[in-house]
């Protein structure tokens, strides 16, 4: 059932970088380069200054921030061609193209509002077949007289699309975008990409934690038709490692055994996708193939300081098994990370997860990855050494 109508809207306007496109990755990794040279050290806690400005603020940011013996201008020269070295390199955010070709299909009109410049646009947009096709207004940041957070580039849009400012819907993910639409007096979704920063966002008109939890019927347009009982299947991805020990929490506090991989050298997996609950199937070198409902993300009510993965293994183990192979394919999504009230609500919510999570694995559609390669080739392997 859909939430509360908030207002309904007849086009959406949408930024780039950070909100359809994982920019923020390679953004860092340019950065960390660029000031390398200086012999710097990129602190990722930087990030959030940097985000939803214009490319020349940013490296003013920068310039500043770091004490460079350089102007802002220079810096952003020297920049500049490692960052379009890697543009090839940037990918879709997880539900990017699916809202693309479902606002697409049912012809909302879509605009393209980004501080970047009008090349650099087209640049990005030529990774991604189809995407271009999907605007019928692009505007870059060099074609305004400034950028966001003034509402300027989310007016001119409007203007282009034939649409009354308050008969648009933003969607942004920096808090000067948020801004820039609220000043527009349009209707304002974010979806920050900056973990944990919810809080700075009060502004919007809703906040999700990524696209896979947009609702667009919430704002009068048509609903998404691809949720299976309470599940979105997603395109099939693979993490694997020795099991760890985790927080104490599994058996201890919940009564639940999680089965914990080490993050270490999974960073920019972990970036790719949001926080959230979801599920597969899980092999373990020397046991088997199980179903499998796993969370992502801080675990707010525990209020974790990194970013983890913590797979439930939906069977009645007798023993302990680490430091054995896990290996994982997670084929759907269920729900955002939240945070509860109580100890008891948030068990509560884990064991609704894992009922869901159990049931959707026996239809055909996520049962068939039961034989993904990824997994049986462990078990092989083992088998082989045994």
């Amino acid at each position: 059932m859909a939430k509360s109508l908030k207002k309904s809207v007849s086009c959406i306007i949408l930024d780039l970088d950070g909100t359809l496109l994982n920019t923020d990755g390679v953004v860092s990794d340019v950065l960390r380069v660029g000031l390398g040279k200086y012999r710097k050290e990129w602190d990722g806690r930087e990030a959030q200054k940097v985000v939803g400005k214009t490319p020349l603020e940013a490296a003013a940011v920068i310039v500043d921030d770091y004490g460079l013996p350089c102007g802002k201008d220079e810096f952003f020269a020297e920049i500049t061609p490692i960052f379009s070295a890697q543009i090839g390199n940037i990918k879709a955010l997880p539900g990017a193209s699916r809202l693309l070709k479902h606002l697409s299909g049912h012809g909302v009109p879509m605009a393209l509002a980004s501080n970047s410049p009008r090349a650099s646009i087209e640049n990005k947009l030529s990774y991604h077949q189809g995407w271009k096709e999907y605007f019928s207004v692009i505007i870059g940041g060099d074609e305004v007289t400034t950028g966001k957070p003034s509402p300027e580039i989310f007016l001119e849009a409007a203007k282009r699309l034939n649409m009354e400012p308050s008969s648009c819907l933003v969607i942004e993910d920096s808090v000067p975008g948020v801004m820039a639409g609220k000043v527009a007096e349009m209707e304002v979704v974010a979806v920050p990409s900056v973990p944990k920063q919810t809080h700075l966002f009060t502004a919007a008109d809703e906040v999700i934690n990524s696209l896979l939890d947009l609702q667009p019927e919430k704002w009068g347009l048509p609903a998404f038709q691809d949720w299976i009982e309470g599940t979105l299947p997603i395109k099939p991805w693979h993490i694997g490692g020795p099991v760890i020990k985790g927080f104490g929490r599994g058996s201890k506090v919940l009564g639940i055994p999680t089965a914990n991989l080490s993050m270490q050298g999974h960073s920019s997996l972990l970036s790719e996708h949001p926080s959230g609950v979801y599920f597969g199937w899980a092999g373990l070198s020397t046991r088997g193939v199980y179903k499998m409902v796993m969370s992502i993300g801080w675990n707010p009510y525990f209020n974790n300081a990194e970013k983890t993965i913590e797979p439930w293994l939906l069977h009645e183990f007798n023993e302990d098994f680490y430091g054995e192979e896990l290996r994982l394919v997670i084929v759907g999504y269920i729900r955002p990370e939240a945070n509860f009230s109580t100890l008891e609500n948030l068990i509560a919510k884990i064991h609704d997860d894992r009922r869901i999570a159990e049931k959707s694995l026996d239809l055909p559609l996520y049962f068939r990855y039961q034989d993904d390669p990824y997994i049986k080739c462990s078990l092989a392997r083992n088998s082989n050494h045994s």
